[in-house]
């Protein structure tokens, strides 16, 4: 069953690529018995995160499929462009500037942007003001000095 409102973490990726910070959060998802939809812009860039995430780890993989593979209802992480939430996942990740589309059917929405990058950030900025304008709940998440997230907002 959906949430009453979707809370929505932005995380500012500073000292850390997408491809370093994301399966540590998928991984956490999961441990919490939820499904993750990572939603991306670009269909090239789902196909690498599909590779990645087979072989990000010597010793385990993360389980997860494509939205356009047969069983996509079954994956607990699947990877898409596009807006629907086939798997019936609790957490929606966006990548490379991804729209949210309705989020009402999601506990958490995870917006990953690259702060090096200022499309992505000014993306990240207009998308905060979108999400508190509509009275969801957010909260701003910046890479600490050290290892971890420090909640800013």
């Amino acid at each position: 069953m959906a949430a009453a409102s979707c809370d929505v973490w932005f995380y500012h990726l500073e000292r850390s690529s997408l491809d370093q910070v994301l399966p540590e959060l998928l991984e956490k998802t999961l441990q919490r018995g939820w499904r993750a939809l990572v939603r991306s812009a670009a269909a090239e860039r789902l196909e690498q995160l599909d590779n990645f995430l087979w072989t990000f780890r010597e010793d385990g993989f993360l389980p997860h499929g494509l939205s356009s593979e047969p069983f996509a209802d079954h994956q607990p992480v699947l990877l898409t462009t596009g807006k629907a939430n086939p798997n019936a996942a609790n957490a929606l990740f966006l990548i490379d500037g991804a729209a949210p589309g309705d989020l009402s059917p999601f506990e958490r929405c995870i917006v990953l942007f690259d702060g090096r990058d200022d499309e992505a950030l000014a993306g990240a900025r207009a998308l905060w003001k979108s999400v508190k304008a509509q009275g969801l709940p957010a909260s701003y998440w910046r890479q600490g000095e050290r290892k971890g997230w420090e909640k800013q907002a």
